[in-house]
């Protein structure tokens, strides 16, 4: 696990805090529990929540290594675990002895120095802290998740040329999910579970101010309030915290006070990403035509 081992569940607010992450009760609490059973810890949640920032910042806050496997439609084995230079282990049998038995050969190129390991196997064989955020598990094929379930099972991998191999330090396993397919149960048991929501405005705005200290109080709790409202309207896409805080950058880089309509108007590209999206907002808002 993490080299410093959170002592509580204050411990870990205090910690991720320190790191510019605030945290609940409940999601200190899982934190805490995680590390201290080794357990993976599955967040669920909308996109731009904190789950991604989350390990981040429990990797900055234990001075752990962050590995990172992100997800998507079609990844397998080769680009999650390990696949084999090829091209090497051809040039090896290319310049072998045409007398050397293919026996030998054989054992020579399936070896660790020909072995190309990717973010799983990297996070099982290292010794030192590690953080390994899985990230977007529902993104993967269904089929992925038995790879996954050997690992977050045993924290070990099998590779059939040289065996098995276990892990000699247990990673901090951060699995995220935007939950846009159901991830089995056999992945869910081995896991403990937090789920994130977007904050209260009141909490945002902590988070805000936290992230963009420059930003005037009275200013970010003009900016939260809006998001809150833009969360409420019919969009493809709500406004994330993520986004928020890219706002919050925004308003200071280009010097405004006020975050009136014609800001708003100015700067809506920052928070929503979809045209019908905008002409939804600027209609609710009664926003000033761009």
């Amino acid at each position: 696990m993490v080299d410093d081992v959170f002592t509580s569940p204050d411990d870990v607010a205090e910690r991720l805090a320190a790191v510019r992450y605030l945290t609940d009760t409940a999601t200190a609490t899982t934190v805490y529990l995680a590390a201290a059973l080794e357990k993976p810890l599955l967040v669920e949640g909308p996109a731009g929540v904190g789950k991604t920032q989350l390990a981040k910042a429990v990797a900055e806050a234990t001075g752990a290594e962050l590995i990172r496997l992100q997800c998507y439609e079609g990844l397998d084995e080769a680009r999650a675990l390990y696949e084999w230079n090829y091209k090497k282990q051809l040039l090896r049998i290319q310049a072998a002895s045409p007398d050397t038995a293919w026996e030998q050969t054989h054992d020579d190129i399936f070896t660790d120095e020909f072995l190309l390991t990717r973010p799983l196997l990297t996070a099982i064989r290292r010794s030192e802290p590690t953080v390994l955020l899985i990230d977007e598990a529902d993104k993967t094929d269904v089929e992925v998740e038995a790879l996954l379930l050997e690992v977050l099972s045993d924290f070990q991998v099998t590779i059939p040329e040289l065996g098995t191999v276990s892990a000699v330090r247990r990673p901090f396993v951060v699995v995220t999910s935007n939950a846009t397919r159901e991830l089995s149960e056999a992945l869910k048991r081995r896991c403990l579970y937090l789920h994130l929501d977007y904050p209260t405005p009141e909490r945002e705005r902590e988070i805000v101010l936290a992230q963009v200290p420059e930003l005037a109080p009275a200013l970010a709790e003009q900016l939260v309030r809006t998001a809150a409202t833009l969360r409420t309207l019919e969009l493809k896409k709500s406004p994330s915290v993520a986004e928020s805080i890219d706002w919050a950058r925004t308003l200071l880089a280009l010097g405004l006070s006020d975050l009136d309509e014609a800001a708003i108007a100015q700067t809506l590209g920052v928070v929503l990403k979809h045209n019908s999206d905008h002409a939804r907002a600027s209609a609710e808002l009664r926003l000033p035509a761009r």
